[in-house]
């Protein structure tokens, strides 16, 4: 099936339930009936539900929709964007051992991966995600992923894909695409050989800023690069702390079979199931709304791109923007999602512009159906360094929009106000 229909029915029976809404199973634990039914299932020798930390039906629906649209092998969902980037990181690497981050990812990102990972003993080294032309010096026996963003928040950058899988599979090692701002409607990354996708589904999965949630999906054919990969002996050796279970012997999909009952199980970021049940709703219209969101975001883009006060604008569908050809390399249908930037060259008309917009939300969200206009220096980068700022591009005058569904002619309107303010 195509994925637009796959978004609508993939993973439910609606003959087996009766009902043409995914239902919400608002339940904390089951009856499994008897005592054997109970262990195989805690076995692994029967699968259902056990316990919602683990897995849930609605959640199920969610976690197979989501593989479905990625083109994957299998995923997990989880309770937040920060909770799948960070269980797919330690799903990888551990203490003593290293994780190369590009250097164009979200505040919040490079603070949990070059920060707080720091604290259970995983070393980051960051490297040019624009060229890649630096990985390969940064890669030793002790590296266990490469991570980076489809396409960069705030900067709204393409990495060279192509390179770091290439560098990556050179090396046998992970490589982690975070792809909130493409979503799976204009890249599938896993089908260009990353090996795991990470979703902040609150993002443009959701649509309209009603629910929290994270998604990790992973390759099909994942489980046979893990299979006595070295580098990876987590996968190859017994868990002790599951009975000696070996993860390569199982036909499951390894990568987040193991973030389920290591991870999951032991620190909890589950997702509830009202907010997997809002996500799959999201799902069902999000390839309509990635199409409305981009072209309003081009329009606005090629306002900005004129106004005298606008130093440069980023946007990859922008015809001159220095990610136009990897975007058209990459993306679907000449689409370049709604999120863009541009710099006024000042931190205090970037403030200025913020609080003189009318129908832009000053929101650090993104993806809603409402347009939203951020300064990241103030806000989503406030804990970046002066310096790691000015590596990722992330200027004081930087304005960060999500441009949402509203008229596109309104919001320039209204951007063209706020900017002719002295």
């Amino acid at each position: 099936m195509n994925p637009k229909t796959l978004a609508i029915h993939e993973g439910y029976d609606k003959d087996k339930h009766g009902t043409m809404a995914v239902p919400i199973y608002q339940t904390t634990a089951y009856d499994f009936g008897n005592a054997e039914t109970a262990a195989n299932r805690f076995a692994l020798a029967e699968l259902g539900p056990i316990y919602t930390r683990l897995n849930n039906p609605t959640t199920d629906i969610l976690e197979a929709r989501i593989t479905a649209l990625e083109q994957g092998g299998g995923a997990v969902a989880v309770a937040s964007g920060q909770a799948a980037s960070f269980y797919a990181v330690v799903n990888a690497a551990k203490s003593g051992e290293n994780i190369l981050v590009a250097e164009k990812i979200y505040g919040g990102s490079i603070t949990l991966l070059t920060h707080t990972v720091k604290q259970f003993g995983i070393e980051a080294r960051v490297f040019d995600s624009d060229n890649a032309d630096d990985l390969e010096k940064l890669i030793d026996d002790k590296t266990k992923a490469i991570y980076f963003e489809t396409l960069s928040n705030p900067q709204i950058a393409i990495p060279n894909i192509e390179k770091i899988v290439k560098v990556a599979q050179k090396y046998n090692i992970i490589t982690i695409a975070d792809n909130t701002v493409a979503t799976p409607v204009l890249l599938n990354p896993l089908t260009l050989g990353v090996d795991v996708v990470v979703h902040s589904a609150s993002k443009y999965i959701s649509g309209n800023g009603t629910a929290i949630g994270g998604l990790v999906v992973e390759r099909k054919g994942l489980n046979e690069f893990l299979k006595n990969n070295p580098r990876y002996p987590q996968f190859n050796e017994p868990d002790e702390s599951y009975h000696g279970l070996v993860y390569n012997t199982l036909p499951l999909p390894n990568f987040t079979l193991r973030i389920r009952l290591t991870f999951i199980r032991d620190t909890g970021a589950t997702i509830s199931p009202f907010n997997s049940w809002l996500l799959i709703q999201g799902l069902e219209t999000l390839h309509i709304r990635i199409k409305e969101h981009s072209n309003n975001a081009l329009k606005v883009a090629e306002f900005l791109k004129t106004h005298p006060k606008v130093k440069y604008v980023s946007y990859p569908g922008l015809k001159g923007d220095k990610g136009y050809e990897k975007a058209q390399k990459y993306l679907k249908n000449g689409l370049s999602s709604g999120l863009l930037s541009f710099d006024v060259g000042d931190f205090d008309k970037a403030k200025q512009i913020l609080n003189d917009t009318k129908i832009f939300s000053v929101v650090v969200n993104i993806g809603d159906t409402k347009s939203i206009i951020t300064h990241p220096a103030s806000t989503t980068h406030q804990q970046v360094s002066k310096e790691d700022l000015d590596k990722s591009n992330v200027t004081e005058g930087l304005v960060r929009l999500s441009i949402g569904l509203e008229d596109a002619d309104d919001l320039i309107a209204d951007l063209k106000q706020a900017l002719d303010k002295e």
